[in-house]
This record gives C-alpha cells, structure tokens and sequence, in this order.
C-alpha cells in the first residue's frame, strides 16, 4: 500500500509557491445539519489530528512552470469525507479556476460521502460533478491524482471524472470502499494498479515522479495551438510499388518504421493516456500528448500494425473529444489490417466503439491529420483518417479490405489474389489519383 500523506504534503509533493484560496463561511447548528450527536466532538478531534478545520484543502500553486487551482483532501479528517462545507470549498475552487482560466489538480483521498450529513451529503457529489463540468465546457484541463484511500463520491467524480488519471502505486482505487464491499471481493482489483489494467486510469506514478509528470501535463495541456498539424516526413525512403501487392508485401514488411519511431521522431516529449474508462484497453493503440516542432502541443492517436480491439477504438474517439475542449490538433496514424473481429471483439462493442470514432473524427473541433504509415485495412483503418487530409508513405497502402479477404468474398482462388491487389489500386499513387489521400509524404 503506498504512503499516506496528508493534504498539505500532497501538495508539496506536487508544486510550490502554495496560496491557499478564501474558505466560504457557512454556520451549521450544533452538530450539524442533522443534529447528529457527537458530530462537533468528532469534528473537534479532526481539528486537534490535522491542524485541519475541513477535509479538503484548495489554493493555487505552482507545478513546473504552470499555475494550477490545487484541491487537496485530507483523509485525516473525518476519512475525507465529502459535506456541506466541503463542496462549499471545492465550489469556490473551481469558480476560481474558470475566472482566472486556469487548470485544475484534484489531489484525492476520500472514503466518500460524510455519514453524519445523510443525503445533505450526497448531494454534494452533484455539486463537484457540475463544477467540473463547467470546467469543461470552458475548456480547463482537469488532471486528478489518486492517492490512498480514493472511494466512493470522490472517486465518482473529481477522480474518474477527470480529463487525465494518475494513481499513485498501491492505493486503493473503488467505488466500493473497504467496509462495503461483497465479503467474497477480491482486494486486488480495488488497486491504482487493476484500474490501470480495466481503462480506467491514465498511469500508475511513482511519488517521486510525481511533480515531474504534472508538470509535463499541464506544459503540454495548457500550450496554445492553432491550425492543423503537417503530415510528418516518411522515415523510410522506398521508390512507389509498382504492383498492388508490392505495395502490400512493403506495408507488411517487419522492417518498415512502425508507429513508434513516427512518435519518437517527431516529439521531443510525450504524455501518454490509457484505457476506454469502459473496462479495457488496447496496447496495439497509443494516445497522448506530445510537443512537436516548435514546441507545439499536438494530440496522437496511432495505430500500432494489429488489429485494433474496440477499447482502442474508444481511447482514441476519447483522445480526439479531449483535444478539441482543449483546442489542441490531433494527428493520426493509420497502420492497422483492420479492425478485430474475434468473439470477445463482438461482445465488446466493436461496431459501436468503430462508430463513435467515426462520429468523433467527423465533429472534431480542432484539425485532424491522419498519414497511413503502413496497412491500411478497411474500416478499422478509415475510422481513424481524417475526410481531406489524409496522406500516405511510400511503404503503405489503404483498401477497402485485405487482398486477400477481398478474393474469398469474390470466390477467387488463391492464386488470384495478387491481381485483385491490382484491381483493387491500393498504391499510394492510386489513392492520390482517385482522391482519397491529399498526397505522398
């Protein structure tokens, strides 16, 4: 289990120059707003724990070279618990951070809603759900960091509802706290470390990397970025195939450049997301952030040479929607023979993870620029390409589907399938040609 920190050494974990922001007053009667006996007692002792007088902390401060609206709670007091006051104070941060536009990190430890408040308490989840949602809408990066224990309310909203998710290493990471959960549960999954493997968190972060990622984070989040992205330089250097299935048989190749050395040529740093937040996640899938030339903050989305699993699929329509709140252009690379199409593929959704990157590259706010880099296999490879500015490398090729799945469906023979590549014209120049692509990088 990691370290337990308090509110304030979490936040000296992460920036300096902290500025603790004006508490909102509000009086409660004695024991609060359901005379609950022995509330002011307990209240009193969590004061005299943690030199603290709520469970949450908020103020700005400064993490790498970016001011940030800083909400910190203190699990110390009361297990962090979410009340009146407590929404009151994290309200006020986030009306400080749309009016002066600036990001927001959530430090989170909390078992969840206060018990000693009732309902009065839970509704303060749809408080903090509509902060961060005007956060949003206004366009402010939201990055939550996961700290021990992150359960219930807290997790259900500034946590999982944040644009970027990190956990720290062994923090336990639920809805379901450990005092509610089914006795057969298996402790194992309610850790940083399983809600990375389900989707549902960004990166598991070392408390000495801490400050260093942040910063990274809201470098790249909070850089302003205007106007597509130019198509990147081929890496390898191959004249046009001449054939159809030359063309295939150089796409295929294990020497071509894959999606990586593309990445790592054309960003001097990235920041990687991870996990469709439904439960899955896609290695053959990678999307982040990155700095581009001249220090431009460019979001990708890139295929990695197999078939894409729906969670990838997911990532990416979720990496495109995050750029454009945030007013950033996304380039995309396409290497894919297509979509998966296994059982487990069908059971999770392929045709509609397919369909909602389709609708998201469609409606992207900011400019989509897509280079086909190596395989490019029907729709599982469309979905990802931007209408109109698409271009191709030299060592690839875009079909409507494989060679060779196009001959079975024509009841061709074996033999046949290098003159239905031909037929097909799958060649970068032919794409070029019938205005599929805007060119050959």
């Amino acid at each position: 289990m990691t370290e337990r920190f308090s509110a304030r050494e979490a936040i000296a974990l992460a920036g300096d120059d902290f500025r603790e922001l004006p508490v909102p007053m509000r009086v409660f009667k004695p024991d609060g707003p359901l005379s609950w006996q022995g509330y002011d007692d307990s209240r009193r002792r969590a004061l005299t724990r943690t030199g603290e007088d709520e469970s949450v902390v908020c103020g700005t401060a400064v993490i790498g070279s970016t001011r940030a609206v800083l909400i910190a709670f203190e699990f110390g007091f009361l297990g962090g618990s979410l009340g009146e006051r407590t929404g009151d104070r994290v309200e006020a941060a986030y009306t400080h951070a749309r009016e002066h536009r600036l990001p927001v990190v959530s430090l989170v430890a909390t078992g969840g809603s206060r018990m000693q408040e009732g309902m009065l308490a839970l509704t303060q989840l749809q408080r903090v759900a509509r902060q961060s949602a005007l956060a949003r809408e206004a366009g402010l990066p939201q990055i939550a960091v996961l700290r021990d224990p992150t359960t219930g309310g807290g997790w259900a909203t500034l946590g999982a509802g944040a644009d970027v998710i990190l956990a720290l290493p062994g923090a336990q990471v639920g809805f379901a706290g450990s005092r509610v959960r089914p006795p057969d549960a298996d402790p194992a999954a309610y850790t940083a470390e399983a809600q990375l493997a389900a989707g549902a968190v960004d990166a598991v972060v070392r408390e000495e990397e801490l400050r260093e990622t942040l910063a990274l984070w809201l470098d790249l989040l909070t850089t302003p970025s205007t106007g597509p992205v130019a198509p990147p330089p081929a890496l390898s250097a191959p004249g046009l195939p001449t054939t159809g299935w030359d063309a295939v048989r150089r796409a295929r190749s294990p020497e071509r450049p894959r999606a990586a050395a593309y990445l790592d040529a054309g960003f001097s740093r990235r920041a990687p997301i991870s996990g469709d937040r439904c439960g899955g996640s896609d290695d053959g899938m990678l999307c982040g952030f990155g700095s581009g030339p001249g220090g431009r903050t460019v979001a990708y989305a890139a295929q990695c040479g197999t078939a894409t699993r729906p969670a990838g699929y997911r990532l990416a329509a979720r990496l495109i929607r995050l750029a454009g709140r945030l007013g950033i252009p996304v380039l995309t690379l396409v290497d894919t023979p297509g979509a998966a199409n296994d059982a487990q593929a069908e059971r999770q959704g392929a045709g509609s993870a397919i369909a909602d990157l389709f609708a998201a590259v469609a409606t992207a706010r900011t400019p989509v620029t897509t280079l086909v880099i190596g395989e490019g296999g029907s729709g599982g490879a469309l979905a990802l390409a931007a209408p109109g500015n698409t271009w191709a490398t030299p060592d690839s090729y875009f079909s409507v589907i494989a060679p060779e799945l196009a001959a079975a469906i024509l009841k061709r023979p074996a033999n046949e399938v290098r003159a239905t590549a031909d037929q097909l014209r799958i060649r970068p120049q032919d794409l070029v040609e019938l205005g599929v692509i805007r060119g050959i990088v």
